[in-house]
């Protein structure tokens, strides 16, 4: 059984989407919130698996309750749901820690299988917005020559970028993996000049792209 907080500030659509996942046995919505500060309040007082969680919400965005979960040492999953491809707060989302990214149009076959890769660990990625992230891809292209990867990463890079798509810092990265911060920056640096991008959220757009992370 998987159970969910739900969390989306127009009632008649977080009534559905309850009504929606109730069909689903597997399926248990355990709580839910109308505004972003009540979801913090929540997640604190409730035992579940997965947040599912509108992206613009009173109060706090959606983003902004995972970034905050994930400075208070939360680690529960969190899936943001829209209804439309908004590249920056795709970008924002991943940074912040989100394990999921999909559009309100998700049949409910799709809604529960991505709910439970996110309980596994796993990224979500809905098929349309992963085409507008190739989209936002084209529009960013590198700022000096690429060297278009021809040495792949190493594991221990790609383990360091799964890091930073997680949004984690250089310090945190360090810390998990039990290296120096100096050690993750040298990193860092042989990931974007491998990809030919400039900064981390480049890196991470392509890192997407080519199946990375």
């Amino acid at each position: 059984m998987i159970r969910v907080i739900l969390v989306e500030d127009e009632n008649l659509v977080r009534l559905g989407l309850k009504e929606l996942l109730s069909l689903d046995p597997n399926i248990q919505v355990v709580a839910d919130a109308s505004d972003g500060q009540q979801a913090l309040d929540v997640v604190e007082l409730t035992e579940a698996d997965v947040i599912l969680m509108d992206v613009r919400l009173p109060y706090l965005s959606g983003v902004e309750v995972i970034r905050q979960l994930r400075q208070r040492g939360s680690s529960i999953p969190a899936v943001l749901i829209t209804t439309f491809d908004d590249e920056d707060t795709f970008f924002h989302a991943l940074q912040a820690g989100a394990n999921g990214f999909i559009r309100k149009d998700t049949s409910l076959v799709e809604l529960t299988a991505a709910l439970g890769a996110a309980v596994r660990g796993e990224r979500v990625l809905r098929p349309a917005i992963t085409q507008s992230m190739r989209t936002a891809l084209e529009m960013l292209r590198p700022s000096f020559e690429s060297l278009d990867l021809p040495d792949p990463l190493t594991k221990k890079e790609l383990e360091v970028l799964a890091l930073m798509a997680a949004g984690l810092s250089n310090k945190e990265i360090a810390a998990s993996l039990e290296v120096t911060e100096a050690t993750i920056k040298t990193h860092a640096s042989t990931i974007f000049s491998k990809m030919g991008v400039r900064d981390r959220v480049r890196a991470v757009l392509k890192g997407l792209e080519r199946g990375y992370v």
